[in-house]
């Protein structure tokens, strides 16, 4: 049985460098900008079996802008220079493709007001990212810093690259791996199979370490610290699953697996259970040493209870 086109161009445009999203695919196939040899219109039904040539024409994206939202904002420190931030999950940090409006940097812009326009873009980066250094993942909550101008901005990113900041996060894993503490080093690069994720033998992969302690063993799940020495997208989700031990709620790594009782608050948490509790750096322009911690939010605390954990 032969693959849809569709499918098919979507994870070979990504093997070749350039990656597409199935929504702009599918606006080019009804647009009749997707061709066979010899310029016969194709569909996106279309099983292939075969190597075929193909030809797409894709609309380039319209821009994404960062524009200031009146939306809720938990600054847990904020000076001249940065802000700390404590970021609820299921809220972006920037703009991109699905996620234009809502956004992490769309609060701080109406936070900061007139103030905004003076945030930086790092080098690299585009217009949707003033002030950011470093993100979580949508369904990630907890700490993270945003730089208010470009020397702090500078002073950061220098201290992510040398690794030296300081950040802890918290996750309940399904079942209870059999060690207290380990180390894990590996590659770092995008899945071939799922483009959406990382895995850790990647040819060309960077390089990945984060140390990962057990907290309390649960009923089939526990609950883990974990240290990040580097910071690659999906570091840690990738890593747990690496170990067998996937966070728990977290869909695109496995989390969705287990007992039926673990299933089901998997699905009723609406969100995987990985928190950025701690975050510590060196102050970009005064050098003072600066650490933060944020609490796990509710619904990770009574996913604990309902495992078996305390009530605090």
């Amino acid at each position: 049985m032969g693959r849809r086109l569709d499918q098919a161009l979507v994870a070979e445009l990504a093997r070749r460098g350039h990656p597409c999203t199935r929504s702009q695919l599918a606006r080019a196939f009804a647009a009749g900008k997707v061709w066979a040899a010899g310029g016969a219109a194709l569909k996106a039904s279309r099983l292939v079996d075969a190597e075929v040539e193909v030809e797409v024409e894709l609309q380039a994206p319209a821009p994404l802008h960062a524009t200031p939202e009146a939306l809720p904002l938990q600054v847990v420190f904020e000076d001249e220079h940065l802000l700390v931030i404590d970021k609820p999950a299921g809220m972006v940090v920037h703009a991109g493709p699905g996620h234009s409006h809502g956004t992490l940097v769309n609060a701080v812009l109406h936070h900061l007001g007139a103030g905004a326009e003076a945030l930086p873009v790092l080098p690299g980066n585009d217009a949707t990212r003033p002030g950011i250094v470093h993100r979580l993942d949508r369904d990630t909550s907890g700490l993270l810093v945003v730089a208010k101008h470009m020397q702090a901005q500078e002073g950061l990113a220098a201290q992510f690259r040398r690794h030296s900041l300081r950040r802890r996060y918290l996750g309940v894993v399904r079942d209870a791996p059999p060690f207290d503490e380990k180390t894990l080093r590996t590659g770092h690069g995008r899945d071939p199979v799922d483009r959406r994720r990382f895995t850790w033998d990647a040819r060309d992969g960077r390089r990945a370490v984060t140390h990962v302690r057990t907290l309390e063993r649960l009923t089939g799940a526990a609950l883990l610290g974990f240290q990040l020495e580097t910071g690659r997208t999906h570091q840690i989700r990738m890593h747990c699953r690496m170990l067998g031990h996937p966070i728990v709620g977290d869909a695109l790594y496995g989390g969705l697996g287990g007992s039926p009782a673990i299933r089901a608050l998997a699905e009723s948490l609406g969100r995987h259970a990985l928190h950025a509790a701690v975050l510590g750096f060196r102050h970009p322009i005064s050098d003072a040493e600066l650490d933060f911690e944020s609490a796990l939010p509710p619904e990770l605390r009574a996913l604990i209870v309902a495992l078996g954990g305390p009530d605090s």
